[in-house]
């Protein structure tokens, strides 16, 4: 029997990508609302009852609400909002940090952001061996294409040409720091600089590390080697050999969509950048939530991914 899978949210730019992912697949039954039912809380509140899984596709207070409407339910969630990242009682959907097993067993699980997706790839093994040092008050530079702003961003960039490139979050507060600190061992939250280019979709997350990270006297030699080994078993995330770096890394703005997630050491001595190159919409958003759904189904996680 195909699982009942319910996207609350459809017509936003993270559930028409994992619609379109889930075309063709067998594995699943899709439950949609009529248009002008999207909005109402009972058909909602219907759909959910009705559902194996949900895919929450919503901004965080409504992503609340649904959570809410779907208590006395069996219904289990996958929520693509920041609400529930670190949430008592969820399970953070990734897999190659958490651990498979972990969100195969789940009933809750809250997709990661996709800046912390990049950041936490590359900081958790480095952290986590000793590496790096978890007190150490890390920064990051990190683009993204103007798709993860929402529709409102996305008719900015479409209508306004002139517009190269926007720095936000400022105030240095941002919904990301809370997971981004937790899920990466970090005693500190992070000076996070994020910024939108003329591109649909695509990001690069850019961490530096100064000697002072490294503790003694370690330097950058092993980076490279730690993270190959923690994702060596992994069809997702790609580490790429040192010797192999590319000059220069670009976004394209017409670049296909990708559900992979590209990791990068640069620097050998006592200082590197550690970068991540991956697709907002892909395994930073809806190709995340497309894989934690395969696991929670028993069904192979790459399938229907953009590999």
């Amino acid at each position: 029997m195909a699982v009942r899978v319910f996207i609350d949210g459809a017509a936003g730019t993270t559930g028409l990508e994992i619609r379109d992912r889930l075309k063709g697949r067998d594995e699943f039954e899709l439950l949609v609302l009529p248009d002008d039912q999207r909005k109402n809380a009972k058909a909602r509140k219907d759909a959910l009852q009705a559902a194996d899984i949900a895919i929450l596709c919503l901004p965080d207070d409504a992503a609340r609400e649904t959570v809410a409407l779907a208590q006395g339910s069996q219904v289990r969630i996958i929520d693509a909002s920041s609400a529930h990242r670190v949430a008592e009682g969820w399970t953070y959907g990734f897999p190659e940090i958490i651990g498979h097993s972990r969100i195969r067993k789940a009933r809750l699980v809250s997709n990661p952001g996709c800046y912390p997706t990049g950041f936490i790839a590359l900081l958790a093994p480095l952290v986590d061996e000793g590496l790096l040092r978890s007190d150490w008050p890390f920064s990051v530079n990190a683009v993204s294409g103007y798709s993860g702003g929402g529709n409102a961003l996305i008719d900015r960039f479409k209508a306004d040409k002139t517009l190269a490139f926007r720095a936000y979050g400022l105030a240095l507060e941002h919904k990301h720091l809370a997971e981004m600190t937790r899920y990466s061992g970090l005693r500190h939250a992070p000076v996070f600089s994020p910024a939108v280019v003329p591109a649909y979709r695509g990001m690069v997350i850019d961490i530096p590390v100064p000697g002072q990270a490294f503790p003694g006297d370690a330097g950058a030699g092993n980076l490279h080697e730690v993270l190959e080994a923690a994702y060596e078993s992994s069809r997702v995330v790609r580490v790429h050999d040192r010797a192999e770096n590319p000059a220069e890394i670009v976004l394209n703005s017409d670049a296909p969509a990708s559900d992979a997630l590209d990791l990068y050491v640069f620097g050998e001595g006592q200082e590197a950048r550690l970068v991540a190159v991956l697709d907002n919409l892909g395994k930073g958003a809806s190709g995340a939530a497309i894989q934690n759904l395969n696991i929670m189904c028993g069904i192979a996680e790459t399938t229907g991914l953009r590999l």
